[in-house]
């Protein structure tokens, strides 16, 4: 058996962070190229994206030959350009049926890869040439059932299967507009707490929130983007270090990522 692979939450922020030359896209760029270099080739690529939100049940991408999504609006044509035809894996998605079970996963042939997906791939590995499922949110689960997947999916790292979520830990578009350019006192706290409890391993201070505390309701907001970071805590293994890169912050909008593993691999 060889070695697992590392598991991944990368904080996308805006869908421009996939093609400017900025240090989290670079922060990217030398991961993956590191994995390529270090580790036996990823044979596929889980991706569970913010920008897929189902109920009832979770869905994976299904078809051959996914199609790329341009999930935004207002943005250079450049970005709309880009197309990642990397190709599916009907392996990937029987496995994650079986591991999850066939009455919680529905494979689609409906979406393909949304910028949540192939934002932060594309930039790791450029040739498209790993096969690639993307994974939905069903948002009729709890913050803890989230995380309870994430654990179920963890014998893909013992297969081949590199698992990559993305989302933002603080992500509030509307105060993002207020705030861009600073660090209210409000984000700094809840950065600060969450990345505490993310290399401390305590799951619960990141799935149990009081109703009363407002700096969590600020950040998560309406849930979608922070649920990622869920999947990637709960596939995390006893033995596994953690460590945090690409932890910036601008106003309402963090790109705090994680990698869950083998940590040298962000200094290779």
């Amino acid at each position: 058996m060889t070695s697992p692979l590392p598991v991944l939450f990368l904080g996308h922020g805006s869908p421009m962070t996939a093609i400017t030359d900025g240090p989290e896209r670079r922060a990217w760029q030398a991961l993956g190229a590191t994995i390529l270099r270090a580790l036996p080739r990823p044979r596929a690529i889980l991706a569970v994206t913010a920008h897929w939100e189902t109920q009832g049940r979770t869905h994976v991408t299904a078809e051959a030959q996914p199609r790329t999504i341009h999930d935004f609006g207002g943005f250079p044509q450049a970005l709309y350009d880009i197309r990642y035809p990397a190709p599916g894996s009907p392996e990937l998605v029987a496995r994650v049926t079986q591991l999850l079970g066939s009455d919680r996963v529905a494979p689609d042939t409906s979406w393909g890869f949304d910028h949540g997906a192939w934002g932060v791939v594309q930039p790791m590995f450029p040739a498209a040439d790993i096969p690639m499922v993307a994974m939905s949110l069903d948002r009729g689960l709890s913050p803890a059932e989230h995380l309870a997947l994430g654990g179920k999916l963890a014998p893909l790292r013992d297969e081949g299967v590199l698992i990559v979520a993305s989302g933002n830990v603080i992500h509030n578009l509307a105060l993002w507009r207020q705030a861009a350019g600073t660090q209210p006192d409000w984000a700094v706290e809840f950065r600060n707490r969450t990345n505490a409890a993310i290399l401390a391993g305590d799951n619960a201070a990141l799935t149990d929130f009081a109703p009363d505390d407002r700096n969590a309701a600020r950040a998560i907001n309406s849930g979608e983007h922070y649920l990622p970071l869920l999947y990637a805590l709960g596939a995390r293994r006893e033995g596994d270090g953690a460590a945090l890169f690409n932890d910036t912050l601008d106003g309402a909008l963090s790109m705090t990522s994680l990698l869950v593993g083998d940590t040298s691999l962000l200094a290779a």
